[in-house]
């Protein structure tokens, strides 16, 4: 039952992660299309708002996990965050050529750091910090 609910809380974080950027991904593409649909590499504004908000739900969903989990918090948002470091070292393998290597390279650094920020503001809320 620990190895669900773990389970069940790594898919709530990444789940609130995958659901915020899909959000504000749809939010920007209708309110400027031009700007955040553009073809090719992303413009540079589009870039840095998109790095924004995809740290922010990094760290919404580091803060999910360790609020879902049953056991060590902190364990649950390490994992989750060698899991997004894993995907997003896949999205940028995937997508070279069509983004700039600083840009892919900058997300890659920054999503684990968005989930483990999440999970210490979590542990600081439940005082463990």
């Amino acid at each position: 039952m620990v190895l669900v609910h773990t389970f069940l809380a790594l898919l709530a974080g990444f789940a609130t992660m995958g659901i915020l950027v899909m959000l504000v991904t749809a939010l920007l593409t209708r309110v400027a299309p031009e700007w955040a649909g553009a073809e090719g590499q992303p413009r540079a504004g589009y870039a840095f708002v998109n790095l924004g908000y995809s740290f922010l739900a990094a760290a919404a969903g580091g803060y999910v996990t360790a609020w879902a989990s049953a056991g060590n918090p902190l364990i649950h948002v390490l994992v989750l965050g060698i899991v997004v470091l894993a995907m997003a070292a896949l999205s940028a393998l995937q997508s070279r050529g069509m983004q700039p290597v600083w840009y892919a390279l900058t997300l890659l650094a920054l999503m684990p750091f968005g989930v483990l920020a999440g999970g210490l503001v979590r542990l600081r809320v439940l005082g463990m910090l």
